[in-house]
């Protein structure tokens, strides 16, 4: 058949690029990790991946993947930067190059950071992405870019910014790694917990611009969702006996694993309780439900309570079987731990399913009242739906418009307000 050489031509062609996709997806941050360790210079680390994988995407539908992609992006990145470095440098410069990247191979500090488990060179590059010297928005911009492997524009529309913006922001905190010396390492057993806390924030923040977006027309975006577990999935492989590292990676497959059912047909929002369950993600429900357990027996930190709370609603048969009691309890433990506003609010939406609507309410008017709460409440439409939600069940319309209306002036997103606006024609 004349049409059947062409056919096969395209479906070698798509298997191809999917391969290639998921090697990009598996061996970037290794790539740009191995690079950064040998030079010690983010920007020639990252051109060096990136020229490895255009060679890639070049050679191997005609010449066929090696038997080892990941040596072969590293070998090809390699001879990419030497020749980077040979043009763009003196003599002088490159000695110097040449001399800083031998001592960084031979100091004490490079020695102990290499010692024992921690070893993987992604592990150091996502610390460096992370270092608290970086603002928040950077150190989730260099974390996206160099370990997730993420393009420029694709960083830039995950946070809603021009490309233009967000490349500036990736040079300028690459410019600060560089200008204030930031080590390459692993931070060592006195400083690991608190540094891996700002790695996991990183990625909770990364999830949580996916979760609940802070503009745009979609409820949720599940690429950025997506990213944000293969990262909690990287930290936690390299980190694995991190209870918390396993707690997150718990909590976010057990949020995730509801994409599907979060709106309906036309885009809607759909409420937790009314979303059928049939479209829940079994396989990441299984998981992150044993995750979770693991990481409670091991300890009750933040990321375990949420965990905890996220296993109730997905651990249930039905919405009428939530045990709300237990998930009351742990946001009582959750608020000792981190007293935030939405903290509270959530706690107050507990409380209102196991004590009645008027004691949730006294709980969020507590918030609102206080410095804290006066704040969330010009910028935030979380407690304004939830004093609607507890007002229309104690039968107080009047005020509950009223707090419709200003939540949808603050709903990030276009679904919300059209939810919320249906809410406010529904009241009697």
């Amino acid at each position: 058949m004349a049409g059947a050489e062409p056919r096969r031509k395209g479906d070698r062609l798509g298997r191809d690029i999917e391969l290639i996709e998921r090697v990009h997806r598996e061996e970037w941050a290794r790539v740009v990790a191995t690079h950064a360790r040998s030079y010690r210079d983010l920007d020639v680390a990252e051109e060096a991946a990136a020229e490895a994988f255009a060679r890639a995407v070049e050679r191997w539908p005609a010449d066929g993947v090696p038997a080892n992609p990941g040596a072969w992006l590293v070998t090809v990145g390699r001879n990419a930067a030497l020749d980077r470095l040979r043009r763009e440098s003196t003599r002088a410069q490159r000695q110097a190059a040449g001399q800083r990247a031998l001592d960084a191979r031979s100091t004490p500090e490079a020695d102990v950071a290499a010692a024992g488990p921690l070893v993987d060179d992604r592990l150091r590059l996502v610390f460096t992405c992370c270092h608290p010297a970086l603002a928040d928005d950077a150190q989730i911009a260099l974390t996206l870019r160099l370990v997730g492997g993420l393009t420029t524009a694709e960083v830039a529309r995950a946070f809603w910014v021009p490309e233009a913006t967000m490349a500036q922001r990736l040079v300028r905190a690459k410019r600060k790694i560089a200008a204030a010396r930031i080590p390459y390492r692993v931070p060592g057993d006195a400083e690991l917990p608190d540094r891996l806390a700002g790695v996991l924030r990183v990625v909770y923040l990364v999830f949580r611009e996916g979760y609940s977006p802070s503009g745009g027309s979609d409820l949720v975006r599940v690429d950025v969702c997506d990213e944000a577990v293969r990262l909690a999935r990287l930290v936690h492989d390299l980190l694995p006996d991190e209870s918390e590292a396993e707690a997150l990676l718990a909590l976010l497959l057990l949020h995730h694993s509801r994409r599907d059912a979060r709106t309906d047909g036309d885009g809607a929002v759909v409420l937790l309780a009314d979303q059928d369950r049939t479209r829940w993600d079994a396989a990441a429900i299984r998981e992150g439900l044993a995750r979770t357990a693991r990481a409670l027996r091991a300890g009750r930190g933040p990321y375990a309570l949420q965990a905890g709370i996220a296993a109730c609603h997905a651990g249930a048969p039905s919405a009428a079987e939530v045990n709300w009691p237990v998930i009351a309890q742990l946001y009582g433990e959750l608020e000792r731990l981190d007293p935030s506003p939405s903290v509270v609010v959530n706690r107050a939406v507990a409380v209102a399913e196991v004590e009645g609507p008027a004691a949730g309410l006294a709980v969020v008017d507590a918030l609102l009242a206080t410095p804290p709460g006066e704040g969330m409440a010009r910028t935030s439409h979380q407690p304004h739906v939830a004093r609607a939600e507890m007002l229309v069940r104690l039968g107080q319309a009047g005020p509950a418009a009223e707090a419709y209306r200003r939540a949808i002036t603050l709903a990030p997103t276009d679904p919300e307000r059209r939810f919320l606006v249906q809410r406010l024609a529904e009241l009697p």
